[in-house]
């Protein structure tokens, strides 16, 4: 099992991406982190990640699903990227996982994976209007599966996101 983790380059929330990994190592699932530009990203909280992959360079039959990692980088590098948009779609168009947490559901929106699906996500006006206008059934809960996308609305709910993340590809 091989996942494609996306992150900001600047501005990811910490707990989002730290949080899914480390349960992610502890379950045997490979991953490669991957942002609108390789090297060192920078966590709102001063966490630091290594992107080791561009999305131009991804290879999607090589992953068995995409994370994709919210907080405040989210919506200026992440929202309006064309090269996760198209990722998105290949990933949707496979039937593999989608999963995004905080800001992040709303590039799974904006790629058409969430038209008549549960979703949640972090609750601002903006995010909100979004959902709507991508489609998305939107609800209140920390952590919602649709089949085989899942989203979550932040940090407090990284782990179980992580949690719901392992036991859908542990299904497969």
């Amino acid at each position: 099992m091989r996942l494609l983790v996306v992150i900001a380059p600047e501005q990811f929330r910490d707990e989002e991406l730290f949080e899914p990994i480390s349960l992610f190592r502890t379950e045997g699932i490979e991953f490669e982190i991957a942002s609108t530009r390789t090297g060192t990203a920078r966590g709102m909280m001063g966490g630091r990640a290594e992107a080791s992959l561009y999305l131009d360079d991804v290879r999607t039959e090589r992953y068995d699903g995409i994370v994709i990692v919210g907080g405040i980088g989210a919506e200026k590098h992440l929202w309006g990227s064309g090269q996760l948009r198209d990722l998105i779609r290949r990933f949707d168009r496979d039937g593999k996982l989608l999963a995004a947490i905080c800001l992040s559901p709303v590039a799974l929106g904006r790629a058409g994976a969430l038209k008549g699906k549960r979703a949640t996500v972090f609750r601002t006006a903006g995010t909100l209007q979004e959902m709507s206008s991508c489609g998305a059934l939107a609800s209140s809960e920390d952590v919602v599966v649709d089949g085989r996308v899942i989203t979550a609305n932040g940090p407090a709910a990284a782990r179980r996101f992580g949690e719901e993340i392992v036991k859908l590809l542990k299904k497969k």
